[in-house]
């Protein structure tokens, strides 16, 4: 069913070759904006609700065809407080922008789509993936020479979360190649604004998650954000308030990984 697309949005990477930061080769990356012109111009030729004991939110799972291409996309169009959480379909296109922004490449293609004359997001559907609930309760075992750079991918994660608030990164919110390369999902539940996650990180020291070791250039470029570049990136899908928090978090992350460096020497830490 899934023709081209797929193919070149999965290419296999050696992995003891993966580069620094990005999930996905440069020739991939060269074609997600075809990606995401995609997932708004192909036609939905079939349409259904995902079950719902799997996603609050209860979105749908469309299958879209273009030109000959033929992928599912998840859509969905929360906004309010939902059993308890606020969740947004805008905080998923944003969390996709700052993804691109920082060239951490981890999340899938995102883009707004009208669906039922609603406004709402469009996340490519990533084939041949397992999540890490299965991992864990399969017993996958990593690769020995794939244990490496996938911690490092657990350190991104970590302080990706960690800079968009992302409150809900359960396990079926993983998502792992068949070569072992992560993929993060689901961001409808980031971007908070208050002092609870504006004054301490999800993942530090203090929860016995921390970021071990980072990419020196992700860490420059958290160091080089301002409002107008996350602005510029992001648009209309957060806020002045909710970009506030990002930098405010940004500034808790800078003081964890510069405590990190004091403590272990700057070789340990930035790679």
């Amino acid at each position: 069913m899934r023709k081209g697309l797929l193919g070149m949005f999965l290419v296999l990477l050696i992995g003891i070759c993966l580069p620094a930061l990005a999930q996905f080769t440069p020739e991939e990356l060269e074609k997600r904006p075809e990606w995401e012109g995609f997932l708004v111009k192909a036609d939905s030729i079939d349409q259904s609700r995902m079950n719902t004991g799997q996603a609050v939110t209860n979105p749908w799972v469309l299958t879209l065809s273009h030109n000959g291409v033929t992928n599912k996309a998840i859509w969905k169009n929360p906004s309010g407080r939902m059993k308890g959480y606020l969740e947004n379909w805008k905080w998923e296109i944003a969390a996709y922008k700052l993804d691109k922004l920082l060239g951490l490449n981890m999340v899938p293609p995102t883009v707004e789509r009208e669906f039922g004359g609603d406004r709402g997001s469009a996340q490519l559907w990533i084939e041949g993936c397992f999540t890490l609930k299965d991992k864990v309760q399969k017993k996958i075992k990593t690769p020995s020479y794939k244990v490496f750079h996938f911690n490092r991918a657990y350190y991104l994660q970590r302080a990706f979360d960690n800079l968009i608030a992302n409150e809900d990164r359960h396990q079926n919110q993983y998502l792992i190649t068949e070569d072992f390369r992560m993929l993060l999902i689901d961001h409808s539940r980031s971007f908070r604004t208050s002092g609870k996650f504006t004054k301490s990180l999800i993942f530090s020291k203090k929860t016995g998650k921390e970021m071990k070791q980072l990419p020196a250039v992700f860490v420059e470029k958290l160091r080089a954000l301002d409002f107008a570049m996350i602005k510029e990136a992001v648009g209309e899908y957060l806020n002045e308030k909710e970009i506030n928090a990002v930098l405010k978090r940004r500034d808790l992350i800078l003081k964890a990984v510069d405590k990190l460096i004091e403590d272990l020497g700057e070789e340990k830490v930035l790679y």
